[in-house]
């Protein structure tokens, strides 16, 4: 029989859940959308609904592995790099990449013709530098999380895995 394996992001907790056949396995602290939750593109909001985990990046890096588009910089992220771009939006460690499953809400157009996507809207949950609070809802829209905490997260998920954002 197989195993249900999903992700639980709860936005108002501000926290990432994996669970297995209903049973919690473990629970992260993450970060949000500074501007609430919401499906336009242009809107810095973070999704809802069912979602699921259309590509994996960083295979085999350091936790602190800097991203850009989702290839590796050749960078790793410190205090001095962080302090030299301190206007950077910085994806570490880890990308998981995030399509939408609902036509209409998270996917494609929604019915006024508006891009409701969340894979062409880069949505990501990723790591991110210890200098940011978790639980705290002040990303652009992904889901951020401790780099060591996606690093782990990265290896128990797999492509297709189901990522409900609530």
């Amino acid at each position: 029989m197989a195993h249900s394996t999903y992700l639980l992001v709860d936005t108002k907790q501000q926290t990432l859940s994996l669970y297995q056949d209903d049973s919690l396995l473990r629970s992260f602290a993450v970060s949000t959308a500074k501007n609430g939750t919401g499906q336009m593109e242009g809107s810095g909001c973070t999704p809802l609904g069912k979602h699921r985990i259309a590509q994996k990046f960083g295979d085999d890096l350091p936790a602190n592995a800097v991203f850009v588009a989702r290839k590796f910089t050749g960078e790793l992220y410190d205090e001095q790099l962080g302090k030299s771009f301190p206007d950077r939006d910085w994806i570490l460690g880890r990308i998981l990449w995030l399509d939408g499953c609902e036509e209409g809400v998270n996917q494609g157009n929604d019915a006024d013709g508006v891009c409701v996507d969340s894979k062409s809207r880069y949505i990501y949950i990723h790591g991110t530098p210890d200098s940011e609070p978790m639980g705290v809802p002040l990303s652009h829209g992904c889901v951020r999380m401790r780099n060591d905490d996606i690093v782990w997260l990265y290896e128990q998920v797999d492509v297709g895995m189901t990522v409900l954002i609530v």
